[in-house]
């Protein structure tokens, strides 16, 4: 990711039209997870991307604009960290690893009041992520609705991911490794369910 002194350095003669729109989503996704969405102007991602302040404007209409394009950003890297996954429960460790490795991006997914919900773009990603959700369901045996072990599944991943985010469980987990942690959640919950790795 790109740094703020990065960002603040760069002379604004060489940005290009794509760098630009870059370069205030990289000093949005900093502000994001140094002190969460709430701290974002785009008066300040201007000053900090080293361009006039009404650059950023042109790009995200406005300061959901910009939020709306993160989310969508962040759909589809979570799409495509879930793709080709073996099965439900590697699908949840590839979501908390989402998570620890976006956590910017996850702070504003799940965040609607944030988001233009119309937003083509936004709705296109997300159902590329949900898709990806639904497929690990599939592998689940003799699952009345699969509708709802999908949102059981999700919620566990994304509770985990949350609670990992904010420290919540750092006294639970002590040195152990928090993919293998949340595994072992996945198989105390679903045990009936969940195939074992080798597909025993």
């Amino acid at each position: 990711m790109t740094s703020d002194r990065d960002t603040k350095s760069t002379p604004r003669s060489t940005y290009h039209h794509g760098d630009l729109r870059q370069a205030v989503l990289a000093a949005a996704l900093d502000v994001i997870a140094a002190e969460g969405p709430g701290a974002l102007s785009l008066r300040d991602l201007a000053r900090r991307a080293g361009v006039s302040h009404a650059a950023p404007a042109h790009h995200f209409k406005d300061r959901t604009g910009l939020l709306t394009a993160i989310a969508a950003e962040g759909y589809e890297l979570l799409a495509e960290a879930l793709r080709s996954s073996p099965g439900l429960r590697e699908r949840g460790v590839r979501y908390v690893r989402f998570a620890v490795a976006h956590p910017a991006h996850f702070q504003v997914m799940f965040r609607p009041e944030l988001l233009r919900a119309d937003d083509p773009d936004l709705l296109a990603a997300r159902e590329r992520a949900s898709a990806e959700l639904r497929t690990g369901v599939a592998d689940l045996a003799d699952v009345p609705d699969s509708r709802q072990a999908g949102i059981a599944a999700w919620s566990l991943a994304h509770g985990f991911a949350t609670l990992l985010l904010t420290h919540n469980v750092t006294a639970a987990l002590g040195d152990q490794d928090p993919e293998e942690y949340f595994r072992s959640l996945a198989g105390l919950l679903f045990a009936a369910q969940l195939p074992t790795p080798d597909g025993e």
